[in-house]
């Protein structure tokens, strides 16, 4: 994989139209975009469901990547799941049609940062603070405790996502690995 020689995306300034305080978690995602993308040119797809010691697969994590941006930021929205994203959430893990590849995944996922950036863009700051509900148990949280939860748990899956894949590629270059 070859590195970006440009800095993270954190330390390239702030992102235009978003709110200050939501900076550090639209950085995250793009982030973990950037990461994902990267990986894509050399990933095959034929390991793209591959379990190595029965951990989650890199579609999985693709999958649960979109899925929890597209979960929490409706929560955001004080709105609850739709059955289509009940339906999705319950697939995860499974591949969505015959012959998906990573890139269909990676576009998925790039569609829901990008919904994800045009809600941060909209959001005013001024309800950061104000109480959202998780779930059809209703448990509290925060409108930014919910923003800021998708790019931290984008990032956690992103980390298990290129370790897998990693272990993957180097298990397919070496089968006594």
């Amino acid at each position: 994989m070859q590195k970006d020689q440009r800095p993270e995306v954190w330390l390239r300034g702030p992102l235009s139209d978003i709110p200050a305080l939501l900076q550090p978690a639209a950085h995250a995602i793009l982030q973990a975009e950037e990461e994902i993308t990267a990986l894509a040119t050399e990933f095959p797809n034929e390991l793209l469901w591959e379990k190595p010691a029965g951990v989650a697969s890199v579609g999985f994590h693709l999958q649960h990547l979109a899925g929890v941006l597209d979960r929490l930021f409706t929560y955001a929205r004080e709105e609850q799941l739709s059955d289509n994203q009940l339906n999705y959430l319950r697939n995860e893990g499974k591949e969505p049609f015959p012959g998906c590849t990573l890139q269909d995944l990676l576009d998925y996922f790039r569609s829901q940062i990008r919904q994800a950036l045009n809600q941060f863009r909209r959001t005013d700051e001024y309800t950061l603070t104000q109480v959202r509900y998780v779930g059809r148990a209703k448990i509290p949280s925060t409108h930014i405790g919910l923003l800021f939860h998708a790019a931290e748990h984008t990032q956690r899956h992103l980390g298990q996502l290129l370790v897998t894949a990693r272990i993957l590629q180097a298990g397919s270059k070496n089968p006594d690995f």
